[in-house]
């Protein structure tokens, strides 16, 4: 049997593509457009995943969407309703958007796809704890989602055994862990739904001053993690935007503007927040454990990125084991629709091991072979050298080791926002340099952002306080006192940024912090065998690893997508399955400044 997962029209549109219970393929449509976060109807990902398995729109059993549109709508009109007449101008732009697109789901799958099966349609938080817990290595588990706002919820709690999910509890908007985040993003400068990595990495900069503010004006919280949202400081129900001039009143002024200079005050409330959600959190995941009484946990939706939170849910010990949804977002709604028709509806058997989850990696989307890339650099005329795996892995290790930064391009592209391997950009986390080199040079974005390691899962707890796996970089945690140094510890702010604060500087954040990879020679072979001739140079088994692409772009799918981004940035080296390039073998070594421009409103 198969099953078609469609999520789109919000952000993030994807396509997901289920086989027996098994996932084939899923990519995220904006990988194929170059449109980052492309909200659009999926149909290069559609037709991407129908070709990875084998078959035509005709063989498809099922096309499952990931959520209720008409419930959705029917909140819209009730929030208009509600904030009448405030609430027209919101209403004037929503509404023509959903009689063009967004109510017609239904008609869009039968006539762009030209389907004529069963569609299914679980509701929005419903596709989120599939996603979660049906491809997690659990046979029963607590399930926690948390994002902006799906039809009326905007989290839940659930409980999931074999193959069947029970809903225990919801949250419903306005009030929404995930909008009084973006709320903050949207007034520390950073835009909605893209820029909550920023707020989090912005965090370890400031101190939380303005908690009590918050607890006091802005939210009720409840011990079991629910909470009520003050509504006169906010504007998302009927306006345009975010806040309103009294949230600005309450922190001292108005919204940072977009691309002026980050201040104290933002650094502050960013802190701020992030305490705030991290005690949120915390209550939802032991009011879980309480009401189901698993030690498994099962995280999704948009708040399931915020990988500090998870990494203080793993160290509280609230639970033994926790697993997160490698894309938690909307994208991989597509995912859980797909397996919430293949468990829940079809009533199919499911069976797991207790260890291994089934996304594969994450692994699932486009790959090339060796034949079709060296193809594409003949009829390009572009200089490289191929060479055998054993000479491939020591000679990217030992320019690696020459602090040169390599695109890395190997195998399945990754389905969610994290680069793991197969569409990275590689340094050496021992450069004192390399951080400001990544953001500054290669990334094109803000100098305090930080960036995440890869360690050989066997050597995790030599260099990190953390002892679990972390596979899809979604789990924060301190650098190892072994490998701490001494700091200035009167210094504020950005002053903070430079000093050198363990043995691995580059991917150490200022509060001896790191967002993890664990890599295993089970999932990803050929980046554990880098890593092993990297510490065979080195002595150490630990590499930056951060996602290729530049500041608002989406990360690099094709061979040709690859090749434009090293060619416009001051990348060293790119390595395109065994084809290896040098940049100072090229005919454009030049970095344009359109380029940078391009991107510089992100």
């Amino acid at each position: 049997m198969l099953i078609l997962g469609i999520s789109c029209y919000y952000h993030d549109a994807a396509a997901a593509i289920v086989q027996d219970g098994m996932i084939v393929a899923a990519a995220q449509e904006e990988r194929f457009t170059r449109k980052k976060h492309d909200q659009n109807f999926p149909i290069n990902a559609v037709e991407f995943c129908l070709k990875q398995a084998g078959c035509s729109i005709s063989d498809v059993d099922f096309v499952a969407f990931y959520d209720k549109p008409f419930l959705k709508f029917e909140r819209l009109l009730e929030t208009y309703l509600t904030y009448a007449p405030k609430g027209l101008l919101s209403a004037w732009k929503g509404i023509p958007i959903w009689i063009k697109d967004k109510m017609w789901i239904s008609d869009h799958i039968c006539t762009m796809l030209e389907f004529e099966g069963k569609l299914l349609y679980p509701e929005h938080h419903q596709s989120h704890a599939a996603s979660a817990f049906f491809p997690s290595p659990f046979g029963e588990a607590a399930v926690l989602t948390m994002d902006g706002v799906g039809e009326w919820a905007s989290s839940s709690l659930s409980y999931g055994k074999d193959n069947k999910i029970e809903s225990i509890a919801e949250q419903h908007f306005p009030h929404s862990l995930g909008l009084l985040y973006s709320a903050f993003t949207y007034f520390t400068g950073f835009r909605v739904n893209s820029g909550e990595y920023k707020l989090m990495g912005l965090a370890p900069y400031g101190n939380p001053r303005f908690t009590d503010v918050i607890y006091d004006k802005l939210i009720d919280l409840k011990d079991d993690g629910s909470f009520q949202m003050n509504q006169q400081y906010f504007n998302y129900s009927a306006g345009l935007t975010m806040t309103n001039s009294r949230f600005a009143d309450l922190f001292g002024g108005p919204a940072r503007k977009p691309e002026s200079p980050v201040t104290q005050r933002e650094m502050d409330l960013a802190a701020s927040i992030q305490v705030v959600t991290e005690e949120i959190v915390l209550r939802s995941a032991r009011f879980a454990r309480q009401e189901t009484g698993s030690s498994n946990l099962c995280l999704a939706g948009g708040v399931a990125l915020n990988c500090v939170a998870n990494g203080k849910i793993q160290k509280s010990g609230i639970f033994d084991k926790v697993w997160v949804q490698p894309s938690s977002g909307d994208a991989g709604g597509a995912v859980g629709a797909a397996l919430f028709a293949w468990y829940q509806y079809g009533d199919n058997p499911r069976a797991v091991d207790g260890v291994s989850d089934k996304m594969q990696g994450s692994y699932l989307g486009p790959e090339f072979s060796n034949e079709a890339i060296e193809t594409f650099l003949n009829e390009n005329k572009i200089p490289f050298t191929t060479k055998s795996d054993d000479d491939l892995f020591s000679e990217t290790a030992r320019l690696l080791s020459d602090e040169n930064v390599v695109g890395w391009f190997q195998g399945k592209m990754e389905f969610g926002p994290r680069a793991l391997g197969n569409r990275s950009i590689l340094g050496d986390p021992r450069s004192e340099n390399m951080q400001k080199t990544l953001n500054v040079k290669i990334k094109f974005r803000e100098s305090f952002r930080p960036f995440a390691p890869s360690v050989l899962a066997d050597h995790t707890s030599e260099y990190f306080d953390f002892s679990a796996d972390s596979p899809y970089m979604l789990m924060v945690s301190q650098v190892s006192e072994k490998i701490k140094q001494q700091v200035d510890a009167s210094a504020a702010g950005f002053d903070k940024l430079y000093q050198k604060r363990s043995d691995l500087p580059a991917i150490t954040h200022v509060d001896n912090s790191a967002r993890i990879q664990t890599v295993h020679k089970e999932t990803n072979p050929r980046y554990y065998r880098l890593i092993e001739e990297f510490q065979k140079i080195t002595g150490v088994p630990v590499l930056i690893n951060t996602s290729f692409n530049v500041r608002g772009e989406p990360i690099v799918c094709t061979p040709e997508d690859a090749y434009r981004c090293f060619i416009r940035t001051n990348m060293d080296v790119l390595v395109l399955g065994n084809h290896v390039l040098l940049k100072s073998e090229q005919p454009e070594t030049q970095v344009s400044d359109e380029w940078k421009d391009e991107f510089a409103l992100d």
